[in-house]
């Protein structure tokens, strides 16, 4: 994982921009993956941890309706958050995650329904995946995606 996240932290060089991300059910591996590799800090804006639900309302801006409507675990409720934290955090890039690690389906979403969110100044993109394993396989397996999708975003 500490490749990948290299990786995106030299494409963000290139760019000359700066990193933040919103999680759910990675619980903040996500951004630890990132500050593990050296020089994070020039790119590592910071992570917000919104596991419960109320906190990716009050702190990320996810529209109430739409997370009374479809829960946590949705395409849109992952967008919400990565565009969010842009703007909490200050950062050109917003990751999220949000998804389900087990043991139990969570908001009509089956055990490893996971989506990531990458926002940056230019678009942002969702990808729905499923994975299979046990709860930390799943979230261990969702920031290796997260990382993937991110530095092949950032090109």
């Amino acid at each position: 994982m500490t490749d990948a996240a290299a990786g995106v932290l030299a494409a963000l060089d290139r760019r000359g921009w700066t990193i933040g991300t919103a999680e759910s059910l990675t619980g903040g591996l996500l951004v630890a993956a990132l500050v593990d590799v050296p020089g994070a800090s020039a790119h590592v804006r910071g992570g917000i941890v919104a596991y419960a639900t109320d906190l990716k309302r009050s702190v990320l801006g996810v529209d109430a309706a739409l997370l009374a409507a479809v829960g946590a675990v949705d395409a849109a409720v992952a967008r919400q958050m990565a565009e969010g934290v842009r703007g909490v955090l200050g950062a050109d890039v917003g990751v999220a995650t949000t998804g389900v690690a087990g043991p139990d389906p969570q908001d009509g979403q089956a055990v490893g329904t996971v989506f990531i969110a990458i926002a940056t100044p230019e678009s942002t993109e969702v990808a729905a995946i499923a994975l299979t394993g046990s709860r930390a396989e799943i979230r261990a397996e969702s920031v290796a995606v997260a990382l993937r999708l991110c530095r092949d975003r950032l090109g």
